[in-house]
């Protein structure tokens, strides 16, 4: 386990909303700058929390739906589920520790 995978509007319900495991959902774009320095960082902790988090990243220009659902007005909006839940949500590009900080209120 370890990195982040991609979710859609056809599988956010499976993969996200019905998980045994909390989910930090990133929703990002391409466009979008301070998105690929979020990246980055998802990455990294996404290998050292290992199994106890699922990360996974949901394009809002492909996956309208969801973001709209879920009131994403900009990006990257990080958001915490657990037990199908939104728990917590960030905007913007932030530090390690902030994101971090996000995952550990579901854990």
């Amino acid at each position: 386990m370890g990195a982040t995978s991609a979710v859609t509007d056809a599988n956010f319900t499976s993969d996200v909303l019905q998980s045994d495991t909390p989910v930090l959902v990133d929703f990002w774009a391409e466009w979008c700058g301070p998105c690929r320095k979020v990246d980055t960082l998802l990455e990294e902790i996404a290998g050292e929390l290992g199994d106890k988090v699922r990360i996974v990243k949901l394009n809002i220009d492909d996956n309208p739906e969801t973001a709209r659902a879920y009131r994403v007005l900009s990006v990257p909006t990080l958001t915490m589920f657990k037990g199908g839940e939104p728990v917590q949500s960030i905007a913007g590009a932030r530090p390690k520790s902030d994101l971090i900080k996000l995952i550990e209120t579901a854990l």
